[in-house]
């Protein structure tokens, strides 16, 4: 194992005892209750499973329960149920088209490229800075129609909600962080809201104007809505493809038997992202809360209770996955909820493993001898909730 991934094991250890997952190690029972946070955690594959099919019973509305989200989920994807969550959805389906997708590879892998002409001949990058931010968050702005040259804006308000691990205690934030991250995500949504009011008056041929101009049953968005989409699409757009990327190289260190065999056979990289998926899943629990009492693995939860989704745990079920703690690229089937499942599946699926593929193909391509430098410590994300580096330096001499 690498020294980068044992830091990262040991930091777990101190930070948040719910990543024992990442130790190898399995819940006592699929579905328990946390009497300290008053949450309900769901570990199983099966269990996980069946809260995001039931949709009546466990629903992604959260606000209810947890006031502070209420501002922010007018027009989120992510927190709304069918009906109208499946209404919202058809309107940026039509942007995420297989055609569309595969029509950005050629753009992507000379983005790609760009990015690491600008380490060559330093003998060394660091992964999040030069490739993995900048790589999905360059490729979403320009979908949706934003600057890119906004993209440290973007960079500062995502990182003040995630990648602070000052406002984390025992992995939680503090009430100071949880306001700066409210505070962020007003800014965040203000600036779309500015560029949403804009293209009523001047459209252009861009994902915003798109929601702006669509209509669900005869009824168009209001700013706040578009806005709200917007920020969901930017946020997931870019981190859990910047985490999948980081993720993925870091794999790659800790299992130089696995770097060595997509060097020879390019064609196991798509099965190398997705055991990386699965085995450091980014989004490492989501939330639902009860809107009727329901069983689940056993247990009754009431009404009005939020429950979390331990993806990473679930993904990493022995019930469902043969030799869970093993990195193995060429696990087939490899049914990993990283995406989520259901209604909410991921909608940028496919261009974030596309980004990954091509990525990683030319990252071989121009270092393949890379790995972690000792003595600069890799930094991870200090929510429990989240997998993923935040910097992760390499030699690449």
């Amino acid at each position: 194992m690498s020294t980068a991934f044992a830091q990262w094991m040991s930091q777990w250890s101190e930070l948040d005892p719910r990543q024992f997952w990442l130790h190898g190690k399995q819940p006592g029972e699929p579905v328990s209750f946390d009497e300290q946070s008053g949450m309900w955690n769901v570990y199983g594959y099966q269990e996980v499973l069946e809260v995001l099919a039931d949709t009546t019973t466990f629903s992604s509305d959260t606000a209810r329960l947890v006031p502070i989200e209420g501002e922010f989920s007018r027009g989120n994807l992510l927190k709304m149920d069918p009906p109208e969550h499946n209404k919202l959805r058809k309107l940026v389906g039509h942007a995420f088209t297989s055609k569309m997708i595969s029509g950005l590879e050629p753009a992507i892998v000379a983005l790609t490229n760009e990015l690491l002409d600008q380490t060559a001949g330093t003998g060394r990058m660091e992964v999040v800075e030069d490739l993995a931010y900048p790589l999905p968050v360059i490729v979403i702005a320009d979908l949706l129609g934003l600057p890119n040259n906004d993209r440290a804006l973007f960079k500062r308000w995502v990182g003040e909600v995630f990648e602070r691990p000052e406002g984390f205690t025992r992995g939680e934030p503090t009430p100071e962080s949880t306001q700066n991250a409210v505070d962020q995500m007003g800014e965040l949504i203000a600036y779309l809201h500015e560029h949403a009011t804009e293209r009523r008056t001047k459209p252009r041929n861009d994902l915003l104007t798109k929601l702006v101009e669509a209509e669900v049953d005869g009824e168009r968005l209001n700013d706040t809505e578009v806005a709200n989409f917007g920020a969901v699409l930017l946020i997931a757009g870019h981190i859990t493809t910047t985490m999948l990327l980081g993720n993925t190289v870091l794999c790659m260190d800790t299992f130089p038997e696995t770097r060595a065999a997509v060097r020879e056979d390019r064609s196991r990289i798509p099965g190398m992202i997705e055991e990386s998926l699965r085995y450091l899943s980014s989004f490492a629990a989501i939330s639902r809360c009860t809107n009727q009492a329901g069983q689940l693995g056993g247990k009754t939860i009431e009404a009005d209770q939020l429950v979390l989704l331990w993806l990473g745990a679930a993904n990493r079920d022995p019930r469902r996955f043969d030799r869970p703690n093993d990195f193995d690229i060429t696990r087939d089937p490899n049914p990993h909820l990283a995406f989520g499942r259901g209604v909410h599946y991921c909608i940028g699926t496919q261009l974030a493993r596309m980004e990954g593929r091509v990525a990683m193909n030319i990252l071989l391509d121009r270092y393949p001898g890379f790995r972690t430098d000792p003595d600069d410590v890799p930094r991870f994300q200090p929510s429990p909730y989240m997998t993923g580096v935040t910097r992760l330096s390499l030699l690449t001499d």
